[in-house]
């Protein structure tokens, strides 16, 4: 059976409606309050949110839920999502419950779970807490818990950042975009720590302007400030700061998959990277893979989502892993993908270096792209599908070793997406429209 109220990345929804109205979120306190005390027999919580105006109330009937089952609850206040995992990981807590819908507008919001190991709750925890959920529903919710914010919990992650890094950044000029969001009074005063110049835009949250027209999903403002800034780069987070997407000098963008090859290089020099292997996923260039190969790294790709990233670097013993988008996963130092923690490690590599970070981004010749949706009136296996198939085989025997083709169908819309990736954008156009037109004429 399908989950009721958890996706891939927690429960997510309008804030207000279900599934995060004040019964359901209620309920959903109580319910993991039972489950901790049925698996663990009990145990502290840490809270932690972003800074829309929905995350006060959610936070008060989580920690109220909580306290009905006799769980006690510390409030981290706003905080970003990496530093909920860091703190339930290190600190005396069973669980940690972060409240954010990420990159999503503002009226939207969301609850993420982490358990002590720092990850997010396994599939069968997440089913007992839905079952709980749907028993306790019928209850029509009770009182929400006040919270008291206490300072010293954003002191002890700010404190465990600052000792991952081995060069101060004295002088280094960086801009901030933090996005209105969790990471707007923390990331400034982090990288003032290290002694770089900081400049910080959209760094004042009001409840609403969370990720609007800014962090890491609107970085023209950004490039537009490096500039004007003369800084020698810039760095945007999205909502709840899990996520980094860069800016060089010159106002270039530097993406998760250029990020991805300047930390490979850097730890592979180091002796650092275990088994001269990087995670990625399927949406990550072609030109990454040839990137890396020219160093001797190899790259492991999964599907989309910093779920599938982890467990596969879990599984092989990678340290280093992440996606196009931002989520970037230093294992040494983080159970998650965190905005703050990887603008860390790029700053300290272009002060080590000497190199802008243009240069060191320069090493990635981002390959020709074209990515087709194709509506489609049922999704059949492509096996199923011998004209698809055959085209699909054409296209890879004519691009390998110089691209790819991948071919998936979307998860939540009646979608066929093909993307193809060539050294040359004639071959690009000319196998996206060959495998797009099969699959219309099989199952358009």
């Amino acid at each position: 059976m399908g989950k009721r109220y958890f996706g891939t990345d927690g429960i997510r929804g309008v804030a207000g409606q279900f599934p995060l109205d004040r019964p359901t979120v209620h309920a959903f306190g109580r319910a993991l309050g039972r489950v901790l005390g049925a698996r663990h027999g009990g145990g502290r919580v840490v809270l932690g949110m972003d800074t829309r105006e929905s995350s006060p109330w959610i936070a008060e009937e989580v920690a109220g839920g909580l306290a009905a089952e006799s769980v006690p609850v510390d409030s981290a206040g706003v905080t970003t999502t990496p530093g909920v995992a860091f703190l339930t990981h290190t600190g005396p807590y069973e669980a940690g419950v972060m409240i954010s819908a990420s990159h999503n507008p503002y009226r939207d919001n969301g609850l993420k779970v982490f358990g002590h190991s720092g990850y997010k709750l396994p599939d069968d925890e997440e089913h007992e807490i839905e079952e709980e959920m749907d028993r306790l529903r019928a209850d029509g919710g009770g009182a929400p818990l006040r919270l008291t914010e206490q300072d010293r919990l954003d002191r002890t992650y700010i404190d465990h950042l600052l000792s991952t890094l081995e060069t101060q950044l004295d002088g280094l000029r960086i801009v901030l975009d933090c996005g209105n969001g969790a990471a707007s009074h923390l990331a400034p005063e982090l990288f003032r720590r290290v002694g770089a110049e900081v400049a910080a835009i959209h760094a004042s949250p009001d409840g609403r302007n969370i990720n609007n027209g800014c962090g890491a999903l609107h970085v023209e403002d950004l490039q537009a400030q490096v500039v004007a800034h003369g800084a020698d780069l810039g760095v945007a987070f999205d909502g709840d700061a899990d996520r980094a997407i860069f800016v060089a000098g010159s106002g270039k963008v530097v993406n998760g998959d250029a990020v991805l090859l300047i930390a490979a290089r850097h730890l592979a020099a180091a002796g650092n990277l275990p088994g001269r292997r990087v995670v990625a996923t399927v949406m990550s260039n072609f030109g990454l893979e040839q990137a890396l190969a020219a160093e001797d790294i190899g790259m492991v790709r999964t599907p989309v989502g910093d779920k599938y990233v982890l467990e596969e670097m879990l599984r092989t013993g990678a340290a280093l892993g992440g996606e196009q988008s931002g989520h970037v996963i230093f294992l040494k130092h983080a159970t998650t993908g965190d905005g703050m923690l990887t603008a860390l490690r790029i700053a300290e590599i272009v002060r080590q270096s000497g190199e802008s970070l243009e240069v060191l981004a320069s090493a990635l010749q981002v390959f020709p792209q074209r990515l087709v949706n194709i509506r489609v009136r049922e999704k059949r296996a492509i096996g199923e599908m011998p004209e698809v198939a055959a085209e699909i085989r054409e296209c890879e025997r004519a691009l390998e070793g110089s691209g790819r083709v991948l071919v998936r169908f979307s998860g939540t819309e009646p979608l066929a997406r093909v993307m193809v990736e060539a050294a040359d954008a004639s071959q690009v156009d000319h196998y996206c429209a060959r495998i797009a037109g099969a699959i219309e004429r099989a199952i358009g």
